[in-house]
C-alpha cells in the first residue's frame, strides 16, 4: 500500500487555531467570551467565571496554562457549580440526590487532581511565644 501525500485540508495539514488569524478564530478562542452562545451576566455564569479566574490563578497564571489545562479549569468550575446549587438547596432545608452530590464531588477532586492542584498541609506547630499568649493573643 503506498503512503498518501500529507495535502489540502487534512487534520495534519492545519493550522493550531493560535496560529490563525484573531478574525478566522472564535470569540471563545479569542478570549473574549467564556461561552460560545450563552448569556455571561447571569449570577451562576459570573460566579462560574470567578472559578475559573481563581483556579487559573492558583495554577500561576493563565500564560502557564496549556489548552488541556484550561480546558479542565473550566470543567472543573462547572462541576463545582452544579455541587454549589445543591449546597443552595440543601441549605434551603430541600432534599438532593446525595449520590450525585457524591458523584459531582469526586469527579471534582480527580478532575483537580489531574490538574496538578494538590492539598497542601499546613503547618499547625504551635510556637514557643504561642505558648506565652493569653485569649487576645497578647504576650503574658
Amino acid at each position: 500500500m503506498d503512503a498518501v501525500p500529507i495535502t489540502g485540508r487534512s487534520p495534519a495539514n492545519r493550522l493550531s487555531a493560535a496560529a490563525r488569524a484573531k478574525t478566522q478564530r472564535s470569540r471563545v478562542t479569542n478570549g473574549k467570551t467564556p461561552f460560545v452562545e450563552a448569556d455571561r451576566r447571569g449570577p451562576w455564569a459570573r460566579r462560574w467565571s470567578d472559578l475559573v479566574a481563581e483556579i487559573i490563578s492558583d495554577l500561576g497564571g493563565l500564560d502557564g496554562l496549556s489548552e488541556g489545562q484550561r480546558q479542565l479549569a473550566r470543567r472543573c468550575a462547572t462541576i463545582s457549580i452544579q455541587c454549589e446549587k445543591m449546597e443552595g438547596e440543601v441549605a434551603k432545608g430541600n432534599d438532593i440526590n446525595l449520590e450525585m452530590y457524591g458523584t459531582l464531588t469526586d469527579r471534582l477532586g480527580r478532575a483537580f487532581q489531574r490538574l496538578g492542584l494538590h492539598r497542601q498541609a499546613r503547618d499547625v506547630t504551635p510556637t514557643l511565644s504561642d505558648f506565652f499568649k493569653d485569649e487576645h493573643g497578647r504576650v503574658r
